[in-house]
Order: structure tokens, then C-alpha cells, then sequence
């Protein structure tokens, strides 16, 4: 991922072109972000990218967010073309892994994919049943950090021994592999060894997709 200044570097270019080439300030992208100056400041002190304000900013501004954070170049500084796709992604929506986290407001937007991730999740033709969620919690360290954000494909249901899904139990929404056993039970296990694996009947879990792609946090 780019560093902070080089990605506020290209924030600044881009609110320079829309303001007339005017220079632009550190106060001008806090604004632009929906930060106070102060926090900004703080932040740039940090070295850390504001992942989901940069998100935000680049659907506003029509801006592939994989060119912004990863140097994956459009073919201009802005545009709109049918390189790029999108998949739901339910910003509200956090699979544990590590706690338990519940989730009931499940409400969308559309996050923006060049072709190369879109290759990578299995082409154009399996976009529609592929959701993006977040992850909280760090027990699927290192494959899956805490932050990350998952792509999971909502047509993969049926447990296969050994992948990772996000599943739905009466403790709430992980996000855990699964090993089956021949008397109907399953092992959902945490490949932080830190964290101890349980042993539940299938019937009790609920597959809600397979985990087929990560986005690391910065």
C-alpha cells in the first residue's frame, strides 16, 4: 500500500484539478476527508492512511481506489469506464474474528474493483454473488488480519473441509475455517493458535459464503 504522503499527494492533485489548479493545503484535504485540521495532523503524524475516508472520497470522485492505495494506473486521473466493476460492500458489517461480533443493520454501497481484482475473485461472471465485509479481531492472523476487508462469495454455501467462510451461529457472524467430521459435526477453527477451536453440529451453522479474497488494512 502507498504510503501516507503519497496518497495525500494524489488527493491534493486531484482537489487542484477541480479547484483550478489552485494549491491546496493539508486543511483543504482534512475538509475534503471530513476531518478536523487537528486530527489531520494527527494522522499525518502517524503515518496512517485513513482507509475508509479515502474509500469514501474516491466513489464521490469517481477515482479507482486500487490506483490511489496500490499504483494500479486508470487510463486517466479520473474517469468512468467499463474497466471497472463493482461488488456490494456491507461497510456495517463486521465478521468477527475473535469475538462475536453481531450485526442487524446491513445496509449497502458499492465498492469499486479494477479488472485485475476482479480477476483474481474469479471474472465478471461471478461479481454478482461476490459481497465485501469487514473483519474485526485477530484470530485469523496472519491469512486474515484484524481491519481487513473480505470478499466472500454468497453462491459457495456448502461446506468444504478445510476452505474459510463467513458463518452465521447464535453467537454471530464469524469468519473461520471449518473442518467436517463423518458424524455431522464441524471444527471452526481460528488459525491464530492463540484462539482454542469449537466443535458444533452443521445444522447449527449457517454458511453464508466462502471466502474467496483479502484486502489487507494498511
Amino acid at each position: 500500500m502507498n504510503r501516507f504522503d503519497e496518497v495525500m499527494t494524489r488527493v491534493k492533485d486531484i482537489l487542484s484539478k477541480e479547484l483550478g489548479e489552485k494549491r491546496v493545503r493539508d486543511k483543504d484535504v482534512a475538509e475534503a476527508l471530513g476531518f478536523t485540521p487537528a486530527y489531520f495532523a494527527v494522522l499525518k503524524k502517524r503515518g496512517k492512511v485513513p482507509v475508509e475516508q479515502i474509500a469514501d472520497f474516491c466513489a464521490l470522485h469517481n477515482i479507482s481506489i486500487n490506483w490511489m492505495l496500490y499504483d494500479q494506473m486508470p487510463g486517466s486521473l479520473v474517469e468512468t469506464t467499463d474497466r471497472y466493476a463493482t461488488v456490494r460492500y456491507f461497510r456495517s458489517v463486521n465478521a468477527s474474528a475473535g469475538g462475536g461480533a453481531l450485526n442487524d443493520e446491513e445496509e449497502s454501497e458499492y465498492l469499486r474493483l479494477d479488472e485485475g481484482i476482479v480477476e483474481k475473485l474469479g471474472g465478471e461472471r461471478v461479481l454478482k454473488y461476490i459481497d465485501a465485509i469487514n473483519v474485526v479481531g485477530d484470530s485469523m492472523e496472519p491469512n486474515i488480519p484484524d481491519g481487513a476487508t473480505i470478499f466472500l462469495d454468497r453462491s459457495k454455501v456448502e461446506p468444504i473441509d478445510g476452505e474459510v467462510f463467513v458463518i452465521r451461529t447464535d453467537a454471530g457472524v464469524f469468519v473461520k475455517q471449518l473442518r467436517l467430521h463423518g458424524d455431522g459435526m464441524a471444527e471452526i477453527i481460528s488459525l491464530n493458535p492463540v484462539y482454542p477451536s469449537e466443535k458444533r453440529s452443521l445444522e447449527s451453522v449457517e454458511i453464508i459464503g466462502r471466502v474467496v479474497g483479502v484486502l489487507e488494512p494498511d
